[in-house]
């Protein structure tokens, strides 16, 4: 073969070649130029132009987040005022008080029930409302807390749990279920007049100082009733004395304007009606009767030498519902309006990713005969499980920077008892006995809390990612 031949060949196989002269400065498939290492990112964007973008961001988050968190860590190893080095004197302090204890105990509570009832709240309305024809709207009415502010719902829910039933509307609710099933007492704080026969006898009772016979009239006044419990009363009636059975009349000694006597029916003065009047003998009741509408009662023979009683039940305080706010109850009541307001959310993330489930799993399962529990807890949930640790561990971060809702809602008298790491640090800072060292380490120990939550979810970004 000639020289040049050889020379054509060779120029040929050269320009095939990515690396070949005829190529120089084109890709693999000769479309453009190949880009040179480094100069641009797999996005195009320069490394510069990325940089200059993100500067500011960088500058607004080393000042708004670094730079306290490490001023935190430095102010925590001060005293008081700042001046006195005290090492990790503040870090010991803060697990022996026991007001931070507290506020760790309840921490531990808010983290474990608080994310779980509203997720599971949140799952079940996410996968009932797919069933009805409304269920756009409920998912509405669920959601619409989350457009009150913390601070408006810790002043609804302090009016909700108010220990009143005119105004709390929790305690107006349940009185009236416990009023349906047990009756109000008809006197409540309804006392003996003075230098009468009655005495008190405990449970809030009365019992006559004698014993009484047959045949006798035993009268029984009473002062101190409201006068909205004589509503309708009629004019008290002096009984008739009765061969083999013992009489009595029960009203109230009280003469409006005044001119009455004492332990003596007057003409005007109320009956009280409803009234429970027992016999006892040897701390048993052998006879009882209930006062007329006129105030008069009778009692059979068998009260011969008894001792006449008037229950504590007649004069019970009036059921005023459950002390929500008290030191036992005010954590639960205020988890409660917390899951009021975040089971919406929890509701929204679990809808949506309940919208991409295969429709064709869950059919095929009520196919072969499973029900609608089986499909709900084999094949509903485990496909839900990335959403639900999602809302989970954004809720648990939430939770841990609690502080609102406890401040508002819990009286003074019940703080310590709700007391949560966010507020103590908040009190030990710029309360009454302002500890900014304490303080900081509070802080520091609430972020050591925060970060393995926050690692777990970098670690479930990443594998989402992956995939």
């Amino acid at each position: 073969m000639s020289d040049a031949g050889v020379s054509k060949d060779a120029a040929v196989s050269t320009v095939g070649r990515p690396g070949g002269r005829g190529g120089q400065g084109r890709g693999a498939e000769g479309r453009g130029p190949a880009p040179r290492e480094g100069r641009r990112r797999v996005t195009g964007t320069r490394r510069w132009v990325a940089v200059v973008f993100l500067l500011p961001a960088l500058v607004l988050l080393g000042a708004l987040v670094v730079y306290p968190i490490v001023f935190s860590v430095y102010r925590s190893l001060f005293d008081a005022s700042g001046s006195g080095f005290v090492g990790l004197g503040n870090y010991g302090e803060m697990f022996s008080d026991e007001g931070i204890r507290t506020a760790l105990r309840n921490n531990v509570v808010w983290v474990v029930v608080a994310p779980t009832v509203s997720t599971a709240l949140g799952l079940v309305f996410a996968v009932l409302t797919e069933r009805i024809r409304w269920g756009t709207a409920f998912k509405l009415v669920v959601f619409m807390p989350m457009a009150i502010s913390m601070l408006a719902a810790g002043i609804i829910f302090r009016l909700v749990y108010d220990q009143a039933p005119e105004r709390g509307v929790a305690n107006a609710v349940w009185v009236s279920v416990h009023d349906t099933f047990s009756d109000p007492a008809p006197f409540p704080g309804a006392k003996p007049r003075p230098r009468s026969e009655l005495r008190p006898s405990g449970g809030g009772g009365f019992t006559t100082e004698s014993v009484v016979r047959a045949g006798a009239r035993v009268d029984l006044p009473l002062v101190a009733v409201r006068q909205d419990d004589l509503r309708g009363a009629r004019s008290a009636v002096v009984a008739a004395r009765r061969p083999g059975v013992v009489s009595g009349t029960v009203w109230l000694d009280f003469t409006r304007g005044g001119g009455g006597r004492p332990g003596v029916i007057d003409g005007n003065e109320k009956a009280l009606a409803g009234l429970r009047v027992e016999a006892v003998r040897g701390g048993a009741v052998v006879a009882s009767a209930t006062t007329a509408a006129d105030g008069t009662f009778v009692l059979p023979g068998a009260a011969d030498g008894a001792r006449l009683r008037l229950p504590g039940a007649n004069f019970a305080a009036a059921y005023h519902g459950v002390e929500w706010l008290g030191p036992a109850l005010v954590t639960p009541a205020i988890i409660g309006s917390y899951v009021w307001m975040w089971a919406g959310f929890a509701m929204v993330l679990i809808a949506a990713g309940l919208a991409g489930v295969p429709r064709e799993l869950l059919e095929a399962a009520r196919v072969d005969g499973a029900g609608e529990w089986q499909v709900f807890r084999r094949i509903t949930v485990p496909l839900l499980a990335p959403v639900l640790v999602v809302v989970v561990v954004t809720l648990m971060i939430n939770v841990l920077k609690i502080f609102d809702l406890v401040y508002i809602i819990a009286p003074g008298s019940s703080l310590r008892s709700a007391n949560v790491l966010a507020l103590q640090l908040f009190q030990s800072s710029f309360g009454t006995d302002v500890d900014e060292g304490l303080g900081s380490a509070i802080a520091v120990f609430l972020l050591l809390l925060v970060l393995p939550v926050m690692y777990v979810n970098l670690r479930r970004l990443r594998k989402e990612r992956r995939r």
